[in-house]
């Protein structure tokens, strides 16, 4: 896939994706909006009947406590009226506001209604009580305005009509950004991926096709070949095959955060650190390993992986050393352990010491790939320091001025 037509489907992905997102939020307002409007209203009509309700029932309790019928009044004549219905649907008494009206309702009692009434455009919520007057059954009405209702209502549906759409541009606004910010970090992986199976399908090649070579130079020629020297050879590409499959193994444990997944123990790090001074000693007689300022430092985690990078980087100094190699191991009761492996090479140049952490990376490019590793090693021990909650840094050695790297790992315990 070209590289705009990757583009292209990346920024498909995110218009759908925001397009889906703002329905899903526009879907969720809407109802959320209509739930709220419709509950504001019934709440509000609710107080307006109980407080109708309330002021009926009291003209009913004088009604039926024997004084007859009284003239009732209302406190808001232009929000208010009382009427005291018969049987027949006479009035029998009113409020100043509605005398010599006719029965504005006729309700059952306990029930409820809008009506139109004079008094206003608005319609009126009136309810019924019953009330008995010296064996006559009455129905007392109080009726109030609800125009409160209707105008708090649209005062909401207004706000939330204004307010919904800047909720929808905010949402696809911040869907935008974040699904952009998820893809440009999966085009990332993506592209890592792509570069780490390339890089590691060419380190493989090359021992791969320096066997070949060998065993098509053998079957050509078998009168003169060493076999010696071909077993030799076969043995050393496939130790340095067998090498890299471990380091692309362990990268990809890495990846999947399972570098740890045998559990953490207790790990003497300094029993590592002199196992790897004595290998070293041994695979190179001519170098100089320095081992007098590791002193006793105990961390938790996998002994295994501990143990790769502690010889990651006992190999690098080696191969870049003139001379000396130096490894310094201390804790300080700090609550961290600290590794330190210097050299006497020609070290890392400043601009460089980021990069040499990454996959594949090789500083001195014209160098046969034989002669050193595949470019995994340094990598290997910022992951495994990583794994162990530490990290890893790389400088310059004060008194040879090559390179030093610092390995910072928490103390067991911590």
């Amino acid at each position: 896939m070209t590289g705009e037509r990757y583009e292209r489907r990346l920024r498909a992905v995110r218009v759908r994706a925001t397009v889906v997102a703002v329905l899903a939020v526009a879907l969720a307002l809407i109802a959320a909006a209509v739930g709220l409007v419709a509950g504001l209203r019934t709440e509000l009509s609710n107080d307006v009947r109980d407080a109708a309700r309330a002021r009926a029932s009291d003209v009913a309790r004088v009604i039926e406590a024997g004084r007859g019928v009284p003239a009732p009044t209302v406190s808001a004549p232009d929000e208010e009226f009382l009427q005291v219905i018969a049987a027949d649907g006479t009035v029998v008494a009113a409020s100043a506001n509605v005398e010599g009206q006719p029965a504005l309702a006729r309700l059952g009692p306990g029930q409820s209604a809008s009506v139109d009434t004079p008094l206003d455009d608005d319609p009126f919520l009136v309810v019924a009580v019953a009330a008995r007057d010296d064996g006559r059954d009455l129905v007392v009405l109080d009726g109030r305005d609800a125009a409160g209702v209707a105008e708090a209502t649209d005062t909401v549906t207004w706000l939330l009509l204004i307010g919904l759409p800047v909720l929808l541009v905010l949402a696809a606004g911040a869907t935008w950004t974040a699904v952009g910010r998820a893809l440009r970090r999966v085009a990332r992986a993506e592209a890592a991926q792509r570069r780490f199976v390339s890089d590691a399908s060419h380190e493989l090649r090359s021992p791969v096709a320096t066997v070949r070579q060998h065993a098509e130079v053998a079957l050509a020629h078998p009168g003169r070949t060493d076999t010696g020297a071909l077993a030799g050879t076969v043995l050393d590409e496939a130790v340095r095959m067998q090498r890299l499959v471990d380091d692309l193994l362990l990268l990809a444990r890495a990846d999947e955060s399972a570098l740890l997944r045998d559990g953490r123990r207790p790990v003497d790090l300094d029993d590592l650190v002199l196992d790897e001074v004595g290998r070293l000693r041994s695979a190179s007689p001519g170098l100089r390993v320095d081992s007098t300022a590791v002193g006793a430092a105990r961390v938790t985690g996998d002994v295994e992986a501990l143990r790769r990078l502690v010889r990651n980087l006992g190999e690098n100094a080696a191969r870049h050393a003139r001379t000396r190699v130096a490894f310094t191991l201390r804790d300080a009761g700090d609550g961290w352990a600290r590794l330190v492996v210097e050299d006497d090479g020609p070290g890392v140049p400043a601009a460089e010491r980021a990069r040499v952490f990454d996959r594949f990376v090789r500083l001195d490019e014209s160098r046969a790939r034989g002669e050193g590793g595949a470019g995994l090693g340094l990598a290997i021990v910022a992951e495994v320091a990583g794994a162990h909650r530490g990290r890893v840094e790389v400088g310059v050695s004060e008194g040879w001025g090559g390179a030093r790297f610092v390995v910072v790992l928490p103390s067991a315990g911590e």
